[in-house]
Formats: C-alpha cells, structure tokens, sequence
C-alpha cells in the first residue's frame, strides 16, 4: 500500500486573546491517507498588549492572526513597559541630554 503525504501545514491558534494579552501557538499538520496528524511539539509565545509586545506581534505574527489581535487590542497599549524594557524608551534615552 503506498502511503499518500501531502504537504505539512502550520496552523496557528490564538489561545487566551484578551485586551491585555494573548498567547499564540502554532501547530504543524500532515496528511496521510486522508488522515491528518499533528508532527513534533507545539510552538508556542505569549505578547502583552504593551509597545514591546505590540512591536513583536507586528513583525512575528501572520495575518490573519494579527489583524485579530488588533481588532481586540484596539488602537494603543493597555499595559505599561516595565521601566528600561521598552524599544521606545531606548530610542527617548539615546536622544535625551543631560
């Protein structure tokens, strides 16, 4: 019996999306003999609705996942950078003289 592989497929699955945070996993699948199975672990990372983490879901995340998270984030952060943490208080302390 020759056994029929389609192509692996990554799927992604928005787990606990709130307007704070969401965590993302992403799961890959094949095909054989009509039947379809998940291969090796589950990859997984959470983003907190913050500018970091806002920044991350940007430039990782495919649409139409992001758009989905955006939809629930709305226009700006809801949480605070930790002090230090934030790409943009990089850039504000490089500009800053004292």
């Amino acid at each position: 019996m020759t056994e029929v592989l389609t192509m692996a497929i990554d799927r992604y699955f928005l787990d606990m999306l709130s307007e704070e945070s969401v965590s993302l996993r992403r799961q890959t699948f094949v095909t054989v003999e009509g039947v379809e199975y998940a291969v090796g672990d589950p990859w997984r990372r959470s983003y907190v609705n913050n500018t970091s983490g806002r920044i991350q879901v940007k430039n990782e995340v495919p649409e139409p996942y992001k758009a989905a998270i955006f939809a629930v984030w709305g226009e700006s952060p809801t949480v605070a950078d930790p002090f230090g943490e934030s790409p943009v208080e990089d850039e504000l302390a490089e500009g800053d003289e004292m």
